[in-house]
């Protein structure tokens, strides 16, 4: 499996978390959770908690963060 693969599914489930969460999760807790997923992902050394974490915490928080979704959005890899 090449990089550019696991890029692709990294993106594919990251987008997929993104679209979850606005339709799961209210906007204010939204923020809080992305926050929480991002702090556990710094703690990637521990065993439960990983650094898969903190991708994840970009997608759920960028929902409610206007700068970091016209990012998200304005990137063409």
């Amino acid at each position: 499996m090449s990089r550019k693969d696991d890029r692709n599914k990294a993106r594919e489930y990251a987008r997929r978390v993104h679209e979850w969460s606005q339709k799961h999760i209210p906007p204010g807790l939204r923020l809080v959770a992305g926050i929480l997923l991002m702090i556990g992902g710094v703690l990637g050394f521990l065993p439960i908690v990983g650094f898969w974490m903190f991708p994840l915490g970009i997608a759920v928080a960028a929902a409610d963060v206007m700068p970091i979704w016209r990012w998200w959005k304005g990137r063409k890899d």
